[in-house]
């Protein structure tokens, strides 16, 4: 049996889906009331419904299991919900180590991000990389910092866990959605009128899926490894999200910094208004996506074996599972644009004969 928390989620949900194409038993820890609606539904999973903060109910879901991939967490770019994101990602994933090395799980792979992972100038940010605690970090990013002191912990306590690391994500079965995925759906809907220039690490669903469990054959324990299919900027991405809608991309690209001027100003009222719903850009996404940060994954591709594949591929299945569920009606014809890149044609070479 193996257990899959945050199984709702865009990783989780991919993470399922796979594990049943393998063959594998999984159990689901979702949240009350539970079950998890759409992401999960009709398939053949045992389900578990508890809070993560709750030690009983995360022990009850973990006890029985042989492995587990923890995946869920409270993820945020504003600087509201600091309590309850500590809460959930850190306490909740303590709850977990603390329960996997009671009922003798033989592995943890804990999901990981890229924004706890230190950068240096002038080179691609690797897993040796500290942190930087003076810096302007969200909740979520020191929440996520402290996830993985907490699996330094338990390692050092004798449990096997690994941390696998995650950039950006986009693909398939993004059901809440993700932001990513709420960015292509408005630019599928024609309502994405601007955009500002930068660029990040994305990963495929299906790369970071992959990822997962490479780590959980071959991942050293108390060590984390960082998963990307691409570096992309703006721009490029913006041409991919033509490509697969048949749009043409926004005409007005914003400056960054009054962007990030925007974003602020916009962040109190918004707070008040409507504090439920995050905002697509705030000052800390326009952060990451101004620092252009690259991850190296040397690590990843020498240890475990991976093998990213490359974004214009999980850009088209994101889009392609909108279209299949409802949320967008496919139209006729891509608009003219660039070809999808070297990695782009060398995956649709492999298809006709990177999460």
């Amino acid at each position: 049996m193996i257990l899959v928390t945050g199984a709702s989620g865009h990783l989780g949900a991919n993470m399922v889906r796979r594990l049943l194409a393998d063959g594998h038993d999984i159990r689901v820890l979702v949240e009350p009331p539970g079950p998890a609606g759409e992401a999960l539904d009709r398939l053949p999973v045992h389900w578990t419904v508890g809070d993560l903060r709750n030690p009983a109910a995360v022990a009850a879901a973990v006890e029985g299991c042989e492995s587990v991939y923890h995946c869920a967490a409270r993820i945020s770019t504003t600087a509201r919900g600091h309590r309850d994101i500590h809460a959930v990602n850190v306490l909740g994933t303590r709850n977990v180590l603390d329960a996997a090395r009671r009922h003798g799980v033989r592995r943890v792979v804990v999901t990981g991000s890229f924004s706890a992972t230190g950068s240096a100038p002038g080179r691609a940010s690797t897993e040796r990389d500290l942190h930087d605690p003076f810096g302007a970090h969200t909740p979520y990013t020191r929440s996520k910092v402290l996830v993985e002191h907490e699996c330094c912990k338990a390692a050092a306590q004798g449990l096997e866990v690994v941390v696998a690391v995650s950039t950006a994500i986009i693909g398939p079965h993004d059901y809440v959605p993700s932001r990513m995925g709420r960015v292509l759906l408005d630019f599928a809907h024609g309502r994405l009128f601007t955009y500002l220039p930068g660029g990040f690490e994305f990963v495929s669903a299906q790369d970071l899926v992959q990822g997962h469990l490479l780590a959980m054959e071959h991942g050293l324990p108390g060590h984390k490894y960082l998963l990307s299919t691409e570096f992309r900027t703006v721009d490029q991405m913006m041409d991919h999200y033509a490509q697969v809608t048949g749009r043409r991309k926004p005409r007005l690209r914003m400056p960054a910094p009054a962007m990030g001027a925007l974003a602020r100003l916009a962040e109190g009222p918004r707070s008040v208004l409507t504090p439920h719903r995050e905002a697509r850009f705030t000052p800390a996404a326009v952060r990451f996506l101004r620092s252009q940060r690259r991850a190296d994954c040397s690590l990843a591709r020498e240890a475990l074996g991976y093998r990213p594949t490359d974004i214009a591929t999980a850009v088209e299945q994101a889009y392609r599972c909108f279209v299949d569920r409802g949320l967008v009606q496919r139209r006729p014809a891509p608009a003219p644009g660039p070809g999808p890149g070297r990695a782009g044609r060398r995956a649709q070479g492999a298809e006709a004969g990177p999460r």
